[in-house]
């Protein structure tokens, strides 16, 4: 146990303790199908927690354009896997998790078998490539493990990982035409030109390295890789479906289209032949690197030295068991597996991004070595902030601050000299609203968890919110908005900043910082500016002080909003509720709002207006599918009527999540919707990160405990639990009575025993 223990240390960059679950196994509960039908978009794949490589089936990689035009598929396979479909394309290494955009799918593998094919097919003809046919009946996904039976070629595929290695097993009929095919064109998000180059060098007859250059979201991008197999090929190929073909020199001097020293090129696909006996096991071992080939064979070397296919699933299964075990709650299957899936999906973003030595790529395209802490890329930041980096705060406090020490990095290494908005692969992508990485810091900072240089951390924040000719910056400070004029989303980076500005204060806060807390303190009462009291929404702004005429407070285009409308930006204010109440009239007209808000019907014409936009994740005009209503049904608490969040949030629970392929209403966004339904089922939820306290809701399970650290635990305990007994009846914590709202991260962190006695009437 001892050696299994510093094995899942050491590979998996734990810097805590593991601990010995002494209770039943957790791992049985995750459910990574959870989320792969509809809107989810996340993968059923294979996957350690946090892990660099993301092993898992596509179920198709459409391009990106189709007869000239957008390909509105594209949005539909961010993950690359959609549970209706009927073929799998192949198995490649990196994914997102439940985005709304889509790149990686890099390196895909597929065994084939018979007549060599060495294009995808298509859905409708599975068999006219090497795309193959298969059933959910003979498909298993687990935490770490994915097996699926590919009917075209009767091959039965597993892959396993370990952080940095994919590990794939094929069983195979007895045959002489057996095939590995290695895709080095296909990708998810596969507009043209994407792949910029590729390369392969093939070290002896059963171990290559090479490389992936991709222009895709992330615009500069290098991925290094060493593939290993457990027996020799006979022999090997490629075939490049490029219009000019660049032999030239050295390249003319070989065999250009079997067992090549060497290949290079923009579109590339190679195979690997072998003869087979009947249920023998081909098994490939395909390490990544950020940084070189080397580094890739190193990988492979350090964390999956051998070829026994069990124990690579079995340690990384344990990884998930250590991880889960940080809360372990109590109630029905199926609330355990929503429960458990949920923490799953927390613990996938973002990702380790460095070799075991140590040695990343950084933004500034150079080799970094990180001194005392582990590197973190896909940083879904607008997403993230707001429940899924305050849960690591209480759950995974040592890789959170190495997230925050990764983001420090990133600033360090900015031309812009900015902290990351949304950053992924040593790139900054520049997507969503606000510049929320300077919450992520706060948080840590105000709740204690700073391990890292705070004023340098509070330093990085005021640049970057000071940063002028970024999206509005220098007007938002000049005027107290954005001027509809500048942007389509003008409104929402307006009060987007002015949160994000009382995080900052409240950073300046705790260390010391007077002057930049009275200045962010009051930028942060900039959503004020915005808001029009003749009609009683949020609005676009002109530059000349005016709000815009022609306005529709349901419209998702061209009203000032970003994936959202008026009616649910409106009430986005978390960090001055009171503040909020007061601006639209006091408590009657603001829970007016709340009530209309959950209960209209919207018109069909909403939901025509983009090709993303479905019932899915909406309940009357409440869109949990997009983040910035999050926090809403918890402003009830500010009003005097609890009960009607309480109320809300057990609604939002049962509709928005199941144990099922469809079970998640809207994008997973790396782990943020499930971080709300972790929060949302323990009773409590951070409605302003940065803030110390959280907000107190209704909890969905019969008990929970966390543990803290330091051998502490915070218990929840429910009493009368049901599906009719939301509401609060009394609390205690500690043994003593619980009157307010809202309990602090020191009453968490403390350990200790949390009471809800529950009911079916409200009080």
């Amino acid at each position: 146990m001892k050696k299994l223990l510093v094995s899942l240390i050491c590979f998996a960059g734990l810097t805590a303790a593991a601990q010995t679950p002494t209770h039943e196994k957790l791992v049985q509960y995750v459910k990574p199908i959870i989320g792969t039908q509809r809107m989810g978009h996340t993968y059923p794949g294979a996957t350690v927690p946090f892990g660099m490589v993301q092993l898992s089936p596509e179920t198709d990689t459409p391009s990106y354009e189709l007869n000239g035009k957008y390909n509105p598929d594209v949005y539909k396979y961010c993950a690359g896997y959609q549970y209706d479909d009927k073929t799998i394309v192949g198995f490649s290494h990196t994914h997102f998790s439940g985005t709304g955009h889509s790149d990686l799918g890099d390196f895909l593998i597929m065994p084939t078998v018979g007549a060599l094919k060495l294009n995808p097919g298509t859905a409708d003809k599975p068999g006219s490539g090497y795309r193959s046919a298969f059933s959910h009946a003979n498909e298993v996904s687990e935490a770490n493990y994915y097996k699926v039976k590919l009917d075209e070629s009767n091959v039965t595929a597993e892959m396993t990982t370990t952080t940095r290695v994919g590990f794939h097993q094929y069983t195979f009929p007895k045959t002489d035409q057996a095939h590995i095919v290695l895709d080095l064109m296909a990708g998810i998000y596969n507009y043209p030109d994407k792949t910029v180059w590729t390369y392969v060098k093939v070290l002896n007859d059963s171990t290559l390295v090479g490389f992936r250059q991709t222009n895709g979201w992330a615009r500069t991008r290098t991925l290094y890789f060493a593939m290993s197999f457990n027996k020799a090929f006979a022999q090997y190929g490629f075939k490049k479906y490029e219009k000019r073909q660049v032999y030239g020199g050295f390249w003319g001097k070989f065999n250009q289209s079997k067992n090549f020293p060497e290949i290079a090129g923009k579109q590339i696909r190679a195979y690997f032949d072998f003869k087979t006996e009947a249920n023998e096991k081909i098994k490939i071992k395909f390490a990544l690197s950020p940084v070189s080939m080397d580094g890739a064979l190193v990988n492979m070397q350090a964390e999956a030295p051998g070829w026994d296919f069990e124990k690579v699933k079995a340690d990384g299964q344990a990884q998930w068991e250590t991880a889960l075990d940080k809360i372990t709650v109590t109630g029905s299957t199926e609330k355990k597996q929503d429960f458990y899936t949920a923490m799953y999906h927390t613990m996938i973003n973002p990702t380790i991004y460095m070799d075991v030595d140590g040695q990343y790529k950084g933004l500034d395209q150079n080799v970094h070595k990180a001194d005392g802490f582990v590197n973190y890329t896909t940083f879904s930041l607008w997403d993230t902030y707001r429940a899924l980096h305050p849960l690591f705060n209480i759950i995974e406090p040592q890789r959170n601050a190495d997230m925050v020490k990764s983001m420090l990095v990133h600033y360090d290494q900015s031309p812009e000299h900015m902290l990351p908005v949304w950053s992924n692969s040593a790139n900054e992508n520049w997507c969503m609203s606000g510049y929320h990485s300077v919450s992520v810091l706060a948080d840590a900072v105000v709740k204690g968890n700073a391990p890292f240089d705070a004023n340098k951390a509070l330093d990085a924040a005021v640049a970057t919110a000071r940063h002028r000719s970024y999206e509005g910056i220098g007007e938002y400070i000049d005027k107290g908005y954005i001027a509809d004029e500048r942007t389509g989303v003008s409104v929402s980076n307006t009060l987007e900043y002015a949160y994000d500005d009382w995080a900052i204060a409240q950073m300046a806060k705790k260390l010391g910082k007077t002057d930049i807390y009275n200045e962010f303190i009051k930028r942060s009462e900039n959503y004020k500016n915005v808001y029009d009291p003749s009609v009683g929404f949020m609005r676009p702004k002109l530059a000349n002080g005016t709000f815009r005429a022609k306005f529709d407070p349901l419209s998702t285009i061209n009203e000032g909003f970003i994936e959202g409308n008026s009616w649910n930006y409106t009430l986005f204010a978390p960090q001055d509720p009171e503040g909020l109440i007061k601006l639209m009239g006091g408590d009657k007209r603001f829970v007016r709002y709340l009530d209309s808000l959950f209960t209209m019907e919207l018109p069909d014409k909403y939901f025509a207006e983009t090709e993303d936009i479905t019932r899915d994740g909406i309940i009357g005009n409440y869109v949990h599918g997009n983040e910035p209503s999050h926090h809403v049904a918890y402003l009830y608490n500010w009003t005097g009527k609890p009960w009607k969040t309480q109320e809300r949030i057990r609604m939002i629970l049962n509709r928005m999540y199941k144990p099922t392929p469809d079970g998640l209403g809207g994008n997973d966004d790396t782990g943020q919707m499930s971080a709300w339904y972790i929060f949302s089922t323990l009773g409590f939820y951070p409605v302003a990160p940065a803030s110390n306290d959280y907000a107190i809701g209704s909890p969905a399970i019969n008990s929970a405990s966390i543990q803290v650290g330091g051998g502490k635990t915070f218990n929840i305990t429910v009493k009368n639990q049901s599906e009719k007994n939301v509401y609060i009846q009394k609390m205690t914590l500690n043994g003593k009575p619980l009157t307010s709202l809202s309990i602090t991260h020191q009453d968490i962190m403390a350990g200790g025993e949390l009471v809800f006695t529950m009911g079916s009437k409200h009080k």
